[in-house]
Order: C-alpha cells, then sequence, then structure tokens
C-alpha cells in the first residue's frame, strides 16, 4: 500500500454544529429551506424540527465549524512526533482565518507538496471547510481548490478510502476501523451525535476541542498502521 511520508502530511479534522440551537430560531424563509432541503428524508415519526435537531451540524449550509484540529508529523531526535494544534471559536469566520493563516505557515515551511488526511475527509471535511469559507465571503487557498485536479490527483489521504479498498458501498466509522486494527480509542467522554448538546445546552467548547483532537490522533496512529509503522506513545504526542 503506498502512503505519502508521513511527514508530508496535515491531519485535519473538524467538528460542527447547527447554526441556531433549534429550529424555532429559523426565520420562516430557512425553516421552509430546511424542510425542502430534507423533505424526501422525512417520516410520519419525526417532525423537520425533529431532524434539525439530529442533522443540521452535517450540512453545511445549515452548520458551522466550531472546531478543526490540525495534526502533522515531524521527526525528533531520530523518533516521529505528532504535533496538534486546535482552533475553536464561537465566531466561525475568526476561527477560518486562523486555520488559514496556519496553514499557509505550514505549507510555506515544509516547501514539499503537502497531503490532507482524514477519515472521510474527501466527503465531509473538505468539501464542508470548502463551503464555510466560501459562505464566510473567503478565498479559497490554493491548497484546497482541488475543481480542476483529477481525482486520482487530488493531495489526499483518506483512512475510509483506504480501508474500502474500492468497494464504494462500504462504510465503517473511525471507531470500528480503529478498533478493528489494534488501536485502542481515545475517546472516553462523548461522541459525535452529543456535539450539539454539549455545544448548546452546555456551552463545553473545551470538551469538544477534546473530543475533535482524540479523533487526529487515531487517524495518525490509523496511517501508521497502514504503513506498517509502530503506533506512537504518549510521549510522541505533542499538543501546542
Amino acid at each position: 500500500m503506498q502512503i505519502p511520508n508521513p511527514e508530508q502530511l496535515i491531519l485535519i479534522d473538524i467538528e460542527t454544529v447547527s447554526q441556531k440551537s433549534d429550529f424555532s430560531e429559523l426565520s420562516q424563509e430557512w425553516q421552509a429551506l430546511w424542510e425542502e432541503k430534507v423533505a424526501w428524508q422525512l417520516t410520519d415519526e419525526i417532525s423537520a424540527a425533529e431532524f434539525y435537531q439530529k442533522r443540521a451540524a452535517i450540512l453545511a449550509e445549515f452548520g458551522k465549524i466550531v472546531c478543526v484540529s490540525v495534526g502533522y508529523f515531524k521527526t525528533e531526535q531520530g523518533a516521529l512526533q505528532l504535533r496538534i494544534r486546535s482552533f475553536s471559536n464561537h465566531n466561525e469566520l475568526e476561527l477560518l482565518q486562523e486555520f488559514v493563516q496556519t496553514l499557509q505557515q505550514i505549507q510555506q515551511a515544509r516547501k514539499i507538496r503537502m497531503w490532507f488526511a482524514g477519515h472521510n475527509i474527501r466527503e465531509f471535511d473538505i468539501p464542508y471547510l470548502c463551503r464555510r469559507l466560501i459562505v464566510n465571503s473567503m478565498p479559497l487557498p490554493v491548497w484546497l481548490d482541488f475543481q480542476a485536479t483529477k481525482p486520482w490527483e487530488v493531495p489526499l489521504l483518506d483512512t475510509l478510502q483506504l480501508w474500502k479498498f474500492g468497494d464504494y458501498k462500504h462504510f465503517t466509522s473511525l471507531n470500528l476501523l480503529a478498533s478493528c486494527l489494534g488501536i485502542v480509542s481515545p475517546k472516553d467522554d462523548i461522541n459525535g451525535s452529543q456535539v450539539g448538546e454539549v455545544y448548546w445546552k452546555l456551552n463545553e467548547l473545551p470538551r469538544i476541542v477534546e473530543y475533535c483532537q482524540k479523533d487526529v490522533v487515531t487517524v495518525a496512529q490509523l496511517i501508521l498502521r497502514f504503513s506498517n509503522q509502530p503506533f506512537l506513545n504518549p510521549e510522541q504526542i505533542v499538543f501546542t
């Protein structure tokens, strides 16, 4: 299995929530737009308002990013090290501005072609990031603009795609894949379905940041596993 040098990778994970805490807070126009968007998914058992609580966060038109965690590998004294930095903010524009500025600095410092890595990053994290950049009237960085790139030349390493082996109907969660490959999940607090509640009801953004960072650690271990390299020990993981 051909995988880029770990030091070429920028590991990314994002956490998203709905733009409003409740469907009733949307304007009439946006309530109608939501109902139109999800009409085919509604049933007699679930209303548009109830479905908003469950799914709005994962749709870039109705959600927002509250945390981006970025990881990169670096060799220190002959040993591989994973450095992780997170960007979190209730103000999405400020979060994205800081994220883009930092990524530009990393790209310039490395002076090599960088690959983005993550789990389901091709279908979720990268498209969501790009859409929210446009919504916030920010220019799309050249290193995120893949529109004119041939599919096989897009610099994305997706651990979900690696595990699919060409089976396009197959989906495996990050937790399941990590467990299958002998990686102990570091997530011991919340799960993805609880992020909205932790944000809107408990106002505990730091918990979401910690959850996001743990996903980056898991992806890093998966990449090393796919590369037949030893796992990182806790001393090799640095949070900056």
